[in-house]
């Protein structure tokens, strides 16, 4: 076996977090998560080392997961008021000056490839996820983790491209917005 067994049980809370943001029911996200550990437990020989290990277990959650959507099991329908406390406008407000420039220079990231070497990096950015409205949260990560297209996500969440768009260009902004606070800030 190319890994120790308990390697599994270490990263079980961040896999369970991940499939309940995504699943929105807490059942389903531990029946997602024993059915990737199952799978890796029982076919230890085909983790070939050719990735970290998490990233070999994450691709199976993904997969254990988009069958889990399609399979239409969800059984939480999302309300369609979880945009959280501040609107858009707030938020615009906050970021930027009327003629629509930034209130702030934005300042330097660094070498982007360093920061996603580091572990603390992805601890953060899982707290800025973690942090977005819970509908914001879910469509940022189907797009971007599990790399849905728009009409696979507006079909799973009953919206429009339109509201996905709008969805998506709020999470990023508010991601933004909280790396900068808590990542790139803390740096300077």
């Amino acid at each position: 076996m190319a890994f120790d067994p308990r390697q599994l049980e270490i990263l079980r809370p961040q896999l369970v977090r991940f499939a309940a943001l995504q699943l929105r029911n807490e059942a389903l996200a531990e029946d997602a998560v024993s059915e990737t550990m199952l799978a890796v437990l029982e076919h230890p020989d085909r983790f070939q080392e050719q990735s970290s290990f998490k990233t070999y277990v994450i691709g199976i959650l993904k997969h254990k997961l988009l069958d889990q959507l399609r399979r239409g099991k969800r059984e939480v329908q999302l309300s369609s008021d979880e945009d959280g406390d501040r609107s858009d406008a707030d938020m615009m407000d906050a970021l930027f000056t009327p003629t629509g420039h930034a209130l702030e220079a934005a300042p330097s990231w660094g070498n982007p490839d360093e920061t996603l070497e580091r572990k603390e990096f992805f601890d953060i950015l899982q707290l800025c996820i973690d942090k977005l409205p819970a509908k914001t949260g879910r469509i940022f990560m189907m797009r971007e983790w599990l790399e849905l297209d728009t009409d696979a996500i507006c079909k799973e969440l009953d919206i429009t491209a339109a509201n996905a768009w709008v969805l998506l260009h709020r999470a990023r902004i508010r991601l933004k917005e909280c790396l900068q606070l808590t990542w790139f800030g803390a740096q300077a």
